[in-house]
């Protein structure tokens, strides 16, 4: 296929165009994708010295996430740029940064 001709099934979105919603002060949520079972991708950018206000619970299935850049601190220890994260479903954490940071968030169950 040239790359003018659309993949049966394939979705794309650039990061920048992504919605931004600011969930905390200096924490930003960018949703990139919805599936029909209840999966959904996330971008998660954290300012430097920012942290969760509360404790993030992962209900109700896993979250799984990829350090893009930065340090990210689940509250326990560090995660640097290129750190892969895979948090069973009702664990939970409080996630920050001395650095500041930007996350690839999937959660495959919802």
């Amino acid at each position: 296929m040239t790359p003018d001709q659309k993949t049966p099934g394939y979705e794309w979105f650039n990061v920048q165009d992504a919605p931004v919603r600011e969930l905390f002060p200096g924490i930003r949520l960018r949703p990139l994708w919805r599936g029909g079972d209840g999966a959904h991708a996330h971008v998660l950018e954290m300012d430097p010295h920012t942290c969760w206000q509360g404790i993030d619970v992962h209900e109700p299935g896993p979250e799984e996430v990829f350090v893009v850049s930065g340090v990210f601190n689940d509250g326990d220890r560090d995660y640097p740029a290129g750190s892969f994260i895979h948090a069973p479903a009702g664990s939970s954490h409080v996630p920050q940064t001395t650095t500041g940071c930007t996350l690839f968030v999937f959660y495959p169950e919802g």
